[in-house]
């Protein structure tokens, strides 16, 4: 078994925004498969959005406050002094490369990908890809522990409560094709 807890993942708004994405993307780093990272500003617009979505504040808060509860060193801070230096194609996003570059990352995931340009991310060592292929790498890394995990969200799921199957139509409904064929041909 490969452990990659020390693989840093800094994870964008757009996988931790809609729910079933940021439930993978967190039960795998439950399960030490990887090491997650976010910031402040990347949780403000996580914030935004769910309100923008009809999310009440009460559970917008508690949502936040379950994610730092579950992975409490995975809010970076002092990054901003970074984000002025900067080139990115959307200004907007300079603040996910700089705690990128501050947490020493190995990958950004993002299904933004067209606003973290490749070669640029080159220079600090950091690549950016799309939760459906970032996953995917991650079952490959570490099949039975992935399988594992994936099953424990399905055992923890609620409101409804569904089986794997479904379950692995809902990550294919949200953009993980290539995830949820990977973890079916697991079963």
């Amino acid at each position: 078994m490969i452990h990659s807890v020390r693989f840093i993942a800094v994870l964008d708004t757009n996988v931790i925004y809609p729910i079933e994405i940021r439930d993978l993307l967190f039960w795998f780093a439950f399960a030490e498969l990887f090491t997650p990272k976010w910031s402040i500003h990347i949780f403000d617009e996580w914030k935004e959005l769910m309100m923008r979505k009809g999310v009440p504040l009460q559970q917008v808060e508690s949502r936040v406050q379950k994610a730092n509860d579950a992975f409490p060193d995975a809010l970076e801070q002092n990054y901003e002094s970074l984000i002025s230096q900067l080139e990115l194609p959307d200004e907007k996003d300079r603040h996910v490369l700089a705690v990128a570059i501050k947490t020493n990352a190995n990958v950004i995931v993002t299904n933004n990908l067209k606003d973290f340009p490749s070669h640029y991310l080159q220079k600090f060592g950091i690549v950016a890809k799309s939760a459906d292929d970032f996953l995917t790498d991650v079952i490959d890394l570490n099949p039975h522990e992935a399988l594992f995990a994936f099953r424990k969200l399905v055992l923890n799921r609620r409101n409804p409560d569904l089986d794997e199957f479904a379950v692995l139509n809902n990550l294919r409904r949200n953009g993980l094709t290539e995830t949820a064929n990977y973890l079916h041909s697991l079963l």
